[in-house]
């Protein structure tokens, strides 16, 4: 069961895809849900982690992707390389004077 949800999380195929050898997609995707929403992940992940933290081989090195990480949408309109255009001057309007 986990050999069928690591291949998938690591090929990044679609679960129907998954390989016969590795059973039905549908048993195997149910038991990764089931799995996250009770917590047992967590719980794995936590005891991984103490255990290689007890035997001092845990080395902790933290690496991004860029082809994972999302900008916002509204960062895309960053100012480009070059000048910076010349600002506006505001002009006073022909209302009334301020007291």
């Amino acid at each position: 069961m986990i050999d069928a949800i690591a291949f998938t999380l690591q090929t990044g195929t679609q679960w129907v895809h998954l390989p016969e050898k590795y059973g039905n997609w549908r048993g195997v995707y149910n038991r990764l849900r089931t799995w996250a929403v009770d917590g047992t992940w967590e719980r794995v992940f936590t005891a991984l982690v103490a255990q290689a933290d007890a035997g001092e081989d845990l080395n902790w090195a933290v690496s991004v992707d860029p082809t994972i990480v999302r900008a916002h949408q509204h960062a895309t309109t960053a100012r480009k390389k070059g000048p910076r255009p010349a600002s506006r001057t505001i002009t006073p309007s022909a209302g009334p004077a301020a007291d």
